[in-house]
């Protein structure tokens, strides 16, 4: 996966996290960026890449 996939998802994810979804990671952190990237690093991002 290269860095602009991996922006493209964070991206995303922080995007539904402002918009009210309900964060997978239990963290103190009010950023949507950097608690899409703590769940992307850790693996439960809900998101899936497919490849065309």
């Amino acid at each position: 996966m290269n860095k602009f996939v991996k922006a493209r998802i964070i991206g995303a994810r922080a995007l539904q996290l402002s918009c009210g979804a309900e964060p997978n990671i239990d963290a103190n952190v009010k950023d949507t960026i950097e608690l899409s990237y703590m769940e992307f690093k850790n693996g439960i991002i809900p998101i899936e890449v497919r490849k065309r």
